[in-house]
């Protein structure tokens, strides 16, 4: 015969389980973050001419031998004026004063939305994950510059999970919203994850790595907008899109980069 006495007793050891499990996970994840952020960096433009010199335009992270950045090729699309002093930049470092390294655009994919840059500088590299795309429903985090360096260069991470493995391609209400180059990736998508994450314009290029062992399987490069481009800020969707780490291996590889 179990008595009350017994339950509670049971009930105490079971919390108290609870309790020490949800502690040791938040630890290691404090852990793996505190370990991940020297491989944050900003990625932007110098420009001479204009009142804000170091421009902030997006994130990225440092992989491979770790003179490499990885971000979005959106990010870093515009064009240098040739009549200016103008050249792609990355910040590393946390706050006010952070370090600016001169970079050079080495590889692009445009389709993929994807960009590599190099520096002089080693900065600690990220690793990245093999080419299996991983399960829906895995927990993720992602750290990088959402609202940009208004008040210095301070990495933030957010937590989310795979929602699904989706053709590259936003949904429209009706087909006459449907621009040529969402019909052409109709007929040849390619699969990218959907997150279950909220994102903002700034994330552009972060790297999405595994809540446990931190390794990069993804490249958060877009959000889904569900009103306006001036609400995103305001009234987050929730669902983010990410570029599977397997292009950017491509990518790599192709250029003939060692990266791991």
């Amino acid at each position: 015969m179990i008595t009350k006495n017994r339950v509670y007793k049971i009930i105490c050891v079971v919390f108290s389980l609870l309790v020490f499990f949800t502690t040791a996970n938040a630890t290691e994840k404090t852990k793996l973050v505190k370990k991940i952020k020297p491989s944050i960096v900003g990625v932007g433009l110098y420009d001479a001419m204009s009142s804000s010199t170091h421009q902030l335009r997006g994130s990225g992270f440092v992989f491979g031998d770790g003179t490499l950045i990885a971000t979005n090729y959106h990010v870093v699309s515009e064009a240098l004026d040739p009549q200016v002093v103008q050249y792609h930049i990355v910040f590393s470092g946390t706050g006010r004063q952070p370090k600016i390294h001169k970079a050079e655009i080495v590889a692009k994919d445009p389709v993929h939305d994807l960009a590599i840059l190099k520096i002089q500088d080693k900065l600690q590299p990220m690793t990245l994950d093999s080419d299996e795309y991983a399960d829906d429903g895995q927990d993720i985090l992602m750290t990088g510059f959402p609202i940009g360096s208004i008040l210095g260069l301070y990495p933030a991470t957010h937590k989310g999970m795979i929602a699904a493995l989706t053709p590259d391609v936003i949904p429209s209400v009706n087909s006459s919203q449907l621009t040529m180059t969402m019909r052409n990736r109709l007929e040849k998508p390619f699969m990218i994850y959907q997150l279950d994450m909220t994102a903002y314009p700034g994330n552009s290029g972060s790297a999405l790595y595994d809540a446990q062992s931190g390794k990069v399987i993804g490249i958060l490069n877009k959000v889904f907008i569900k009103e306006t481009k001036e609400a995103v800020l305001a009234k987050p969707s929730g669902i983010s899109y990410a570029i599977p780490v397997k292009y950017l291996r491509a990518l790599g590889k192709k250029k003939g980069f060692t990266l791991d």
